[in-house]
């Protein structure tokens, strides 16, 4: 149940990043486009079999990273009217990508159910910042958004 519902999400993500940006109106939506078909098609047969669900893993992990940054840019380059928490949460892309998350954390649950085989076994304690724990993601998600601000800054 959790690959058809880690699909589901996956499925309905890129149906709505079609509607928003169709592959007709702007070649640059490639690249999305390719990057939900691995997400819809490709990550929940690498999550079906044991033998390649740490890299179902990192691959969600870092599509939910790589979105994540650039559906934020995307809201605060386009971002219009006053800013105040209701325009933010419902006139930007903070829904998608908590959907995203959600996707993040369905194929997290995979891969925990996976890895460490009973809800007993625990990750290397002590290590939040190591593989495979969240710390590892929060770095990631930390420096590739640093990256990619200094890219727009200083690369225009």
């Amino acid at each position: 149940m959790l690959i058809a519902g880690f699909f589901f999400l996956a499925f309905g993500g890129w149906l709505l990043h079609l509607r928003i940006h169709p592959l007709v109106k702007n070649a640059d939506n490639i690249i999305p486009f390719i990057l939900g078909i691995v997400s819809v098609f490709c990550l929940p047969i690498l999550f079906w079999f044991d033998n390649t669900v740490a890299l179902a893993y990192i691959v969600n992990g870092f599509l939910a990273i790589v979105g994540t940054i650039i559906m934020a840019q995307f809201s605060i380059v386009n971002f219009k009217g006053p800013l105040t928490p209701e325009n933010i949460i419902l006139n930007s892309t903070f829904a998608d990508i908590a959907i995203l998350w959600g996707k993040f954390a369905v194929g997290k649950a995979l891969f925990d159910l996976g890895y460490l085989r009973s809800d007993k076994d625990v990750v290397a304690k002590g290590r939040f910042f190591r593989y495979p724990n969240m710390g590892w993601w929060w770095i990631h998600l930390f420096g590739l958004t640093i990256a990619y601000t200094l890219g727009n800054v200083f690369w225009k």
